[in-house]
């Protein structure tokens, strides 16, 4: 079923009444979420971070010689992140970018150590494509933590997303518990499955 983004999309008023919501820690504590995952001079990839609820979090694991990289459709969430960060000392980690519906804009492959898809798939136009950027922005072994809400995204939905990130290249390492979400943690395997193309009868050789 394909993803309407623009009705999906969260506008930039909903970051002040509910990302950033202080009851949001009870349920998402971002050390908690992220502190298994993410190392000191690590580069992590998160697009759709909204204001930085999870972002500044990963500024402080990664260090001052990690990188952030977010991606963003609305010039004004990152303007915000931006302002958030260089209150807390760390937008020097940060690098901010805008990107489009259908494309991460991300050219080199094999940069990140970590991804991160919390609470965004779900307004993305073309998962599939989605993860398959997601895969080649990631090197060998790196990992992906892929969340989605229970309110918005039914366990059906879900595994057909986690379907397209198996189809993509990703190897599912673990289901982690997370209040009131549906998550996996996907690993980029050193090589994509091949595709078995299997010719018409007509086509094969005799033995």
């Amino acid at each position: 079923m394909p993803h309407k983004q623009a009705d999906h999309v969260c506008p930039p008023w909903v970051g002040l009444v509910s990302l950033l919501n202080p009851l949001r820690r009870l349920l998402h504590t971002p050390h908690s979420v992220l502190g298994p995952h993410i190392r000191e001079n690590m580069t992590v990839i998160e697009p759709g971070p909204g204001m930085g609820y999870f972002t500044l979090e990963v500024a402080r694991l990664v260090g001052p010689k990690g990188k952030v990289v977010a991606l963003d459709l609305q010039e004004r969430m990152l303007q915000a992140l931006h302002r958030r960060a260089a209150r807390a000392g760390l937008a020097s980690r940060l690098e901010l970018r805008t990107t489009k519906p259908k494309d991460l804009g991300i050219r080199r492959k094999g940069i990140a150590d970590f991804f991160l898809a919390f609470y965004m798939v779900h307004e993305v136009p073309d998962p599939g494509r989605f993860f398959e950027q997601a895969y080649d922005s990631l090197k060998n072994g790196g990992k992906l933590l892929f969340a989605e809400p229970r309110g918005h995204v039914s366990r059906e939905l879900f595994e057909r997303e986690l379907a397209l990130a198996v189809a993509a290249g990703f190897k599912v390492r673990s289901r982690p518990a997370i209040g009131w979400s549906r998550a996996a943690l996907l690993e980029k395997a050193a090589s994509k499955p091949t595709k078995v193309n299997k010719a018409p009868a007509h086509h094969r050789k005799r033995a």
